[in-house]
């Protein structure tokens, strides 16, 4: 089968930092699904893998965390999904990734896709998705249709996991949203996902809510550079406030937060498949509920570029997009 990999970590302006191969095609373990993959998604973990780690050697190692596509096969064990039924997924950080034409993903992670998208725009959902989803209700654990009253700060509000974060505090909660951007483009992008309010992050968080006439607020979900704003989020938090983290920082001192008595989530959403722990089908469930709430036209994809076929050239583009820290929503590519 077609694939996309790498055999060093290498700067993605390099031809050989992601290459076209041929591997065999995945068996499907007992609860697999062996997918025909037919779009995925890139997204900022591709990039901070394919950067810092290298494969086995002589080996070479395939990336990609969201794919949409067909169930060609099952595993013995299966018992959500048939040959023939279209599923998008996240797949798991221990399993080789869906830059390939077949990919094999535990069921139970997995969910069918929306009916009313194209396999592009239901790629662009599932890790943000995922990611969104367990931060707003298992990490700050805001009840499904609470948080009245209270308003809740995402910062880097136009990038994939907030593009999605805004969608599903506004539609399953009732609380305030502010999102930051710091360009009028990616400000019009939060203000149409719907974002009550959207402040600037080049410029000091604090005076920025402060001017909107909306100061402290009651939890952070900082997506993005939580190292460079991390004193700014500690002043805009309320006392007792909750901030939730799913960004890489070489270190964390959580002695700021005692003052306040601020409480600090992380956000891993593959623990759940990398572990395997008892409530991992929790993600398939929350891909499903989300699917429904697609259909019905309450929740929009968050595509919103297109790098052609899936192959080595357009995905360095895709990586190179993420890298550059300007992508605004998901880059998607379909087709082998």
């Amino acid at each position: 089968m077609k694939a996309i990999g790498y055999y060093q970590p290498l700067p993605i302006d390099n031809p050989e930092s992601l290459q076209d191969i041929e591997l065999p095609a995945p068996v499907a373990g007992p609860r697999d699904l062996l997918v025909r993959v037919k779009a995925i998604s890139v997204n900022p973990v591709d990039t901070k893998v394919r950067k810092n780690m290298a494969p086995e050697a002589g080996q070479p190692k395939v990336l990609g965390w969201d794919a949409a596509g067909t169930v060609e096969a099952v595993g013995a064990g299966v018992k959500n999904f048939k040959v023939g039924d279209r599923v998008y997924y996240a797949g798991s950080i221990v399993r080789p990734g869906a830059n390939s034409e077949l990919h094999a993903v535990d069921e139970r992670i997995a969910a069918l896709a929306p009916t009313s998208l194209d396999d592009a725009q239901a790629a662009a959902l599932p890790l943000t998705t995922i990611t969104a989803y367990e931060l707003l209700f298992d990490r700050l654990k805001v009840p499904k249709n609470g948080g009245a009253g209270q308003t809740l700060l995402v910062t880097g509000g136009a990038g994939g996991v907030g593009s999605i974060l805004i969608q599903l505090a506004r539609q399953l909660t009732q609380l305030r949203v502010v999102a930051t951007a710091s360009r009028a483009e990616t400000r019009a992008w939060c203000l149409a996902l719907g974002a009550h309010a959207v402040i600037d992050h080049s410029k000091p968080l604090a005076a920025e809510l402060k001017a909107a006439g909306i100061g402290e607020v009651d939890m952070v979900a900082s997506l993005t550079q939580t190292g460079q704003h991390y004193a700014q989020i500690i002043e805009s938090l309320k006392p007792q406030g909750q901030l939730a983290v799913i960004d890489d920082l070489p270190s964390l001192d959580a002695m700021p937060l005692k003052t306040k008595s601020i409480s600090l989530h992380w956000e891993m959403m593959f623990a759940r498949s990398r572990f395997e722990t008892p409530d991992i089908a929790e993600q398939g469930a929350l891909l499903a509920e989300v699917a429904a709430l697609v259909d019905a036209g309450r929740i929009r994809t968050t595509a919103n570029a297109s790098f052609g076929t899936i192959n080595a050239a357009n995905l360095r583009k895709a990586h190179a997009l993420i890298e550059s820290g300007k992508a605004q929503g998901k880059v998607v590519l379909a087709g082998f």
